[in-house]
Order: C-alpha cells, then structure tokens, then sequence
C-alpha cells in the first residue's frame, strides 16, 4: 500500500494564496520593514515557506526588500490600490484637497471591508506646519474611531459585528440626529477624529474624516465642511 506525505510545496493553492494575502496585510500594518522572521511568525509557518511567499511577491513587485533583507509593500501595490473605485479616490481626492487646506487637518477616506474600516485616500494641508500623516491601506476595526461610527450607522445594526461596545451602539444610534460621529484616543493616541457618512448607490458604506492633535476649528464647523464634501462627491457620482 503506497503512503504519501504532504510537503510544503503540496499546500492547497487556496491557502497559498490566503497566506501570500495575509502577507501583504503584515506588511501594510506595519509601522517599518520586517525581517523574514518576523513575517514567518506572524503568519505561524517555517522560515523557507515565508521565504517562498515573499519571494513570489517580489516577483510581481507587490512586496521590495532592502540591502539587508527586510521586506516592505512594493511599488506594485500602488498601482493595484489606484485601481480600487478610481472614480471614487478621483473625487474624493478632489473634494479633500479643498476641505484639507480649509481646515488646516489631514483628511480622509475610509470604505467598509470585513468589518473593518479601510482607508482609500488621505490628503494633508499644504500649508501646515505640521499635519498627521495616514497611510492608505491603513486598517482598524468598525467597532471604533469616527469612521467606524459614521459607517455603522449606514449598516442594519443586526448586521453589526458583535464585538462592538455597547458605549458605541449608543453613540451611533444617536449619530443620525447630529450627523456625525467624533472619537478620542481610540484608533492613534492623543488624536481626535470627526468623521462623516458616505453613502453611496451600490457601494460599500463610505466615510470622510479628518485626524487632528488641535484645531482652530469647532467639532461643528469640521463636520459641517466634511458633510458639504460628502454631498458633493455623491452629486458627482451620481448619488
């Protein structure tokens, strides 16, 4: 009777690719380059699988490694991203750079994807001294942040993750009153973030945001230029 035994190379091509998936996902929330081994631990597999992932997406350019090996998202990425809802990065982008430079704040773009808020498109003022700076691609769960209020409030809230608060529930039910959702030292510490809905026909819920330390603006006035930014990309995508 002939045995077999099941080497590294005989991995389901779905798990594969879900572990080459996982990969980029590492690399995207991390705040520098990792070592290979850090990869490898972070995805619980041997060095020499690690080894092969990477190098499969150095291939295609959607990860680079430095002189001393360690690895980092590559230029390829950039062009994948662009491809994501173009129509959308374009007018948002648009709407943004104006509220940014108006407001003295970063601004941004945040889309729904499994449970989490996922940021698209970031625009910092030209004329600031100092302005945070948020990286696309730069995840966090729903369950917080302005933005993950002003998106759960456009979802049934039986469609809710379950891990959010019961503080939260209370916070957004009461967000359609105001029209947007504020939060304190929960996604990035010290920062504060206002954030509004963006709904849009046959897209995933949507929010814009701004990220701030101080602000000579009020809570109100941001919100108020964030819901005018807001009307304006979805008059311009047709609702």
């Amino acid at each position: 009777m002939r045995t077999e035994t099941m080497t590294t190379t005989d991995v389901p091509a779905s798990q594969t690719l879900s572990r080459g998936i996982r990969v980029l996902e590492i690399l995207a929330d991390s705040q520098r380059p990792l070592a290979l081994d850090d990869v490898a631990g972070e995805l619980a597999v041997h060095r020499s699988i690690a080894y092969r992932l990477v190098r499969t997406l150095e291939f295609h350019g959607l990860v680079s490694r430095d002189t001393s090996g360690s690895i980092s998202i590559g230029p390829g990425m950039a062009a994948l991203a662009a491809g994501v809802a173009p129509d959308l990065q374009a007018e948002a982008r648009r709407e943004l750079d104006v509220a940014a430079d108006e407001l003295g704040t970063t601004c941004f773009l945040t889309v729904y994807s499994r449970d989490e808020c996922v940021l698209l498109v970031s625009v910092e003022p030209r004329n600031a001294t100092a302005a945070l700076a948020q990286r696309p691609g730069t995840r966090h769960s729903v369950a917080k942040g302005a933005p993950g209020r002003a998106i759960l409030s456009l979802i049934p809230e039986s469609e809710w993750p379950a891990d959010v608060p019961a503080s939260v529930r209370s916070d957004v039910r009461g967000l359609g009153a105001r029209g947007y959702a504020i939060s304190h030292d929960e996604v990035i510490p010290t920062v504060q973030s206002v954030a509004v809905p963006l709904a849009l026909r046959g897209r995933q819920p949507a929010a814009l945001g701004v990220v701030y330390v101080g602000s000579i603006h009020s809570v109100e006035v941001i919100a108020a230029r964030l819901l005018q930014a807001a009307s304006a990309i979805r008059d311009a995508l047709g609702g």
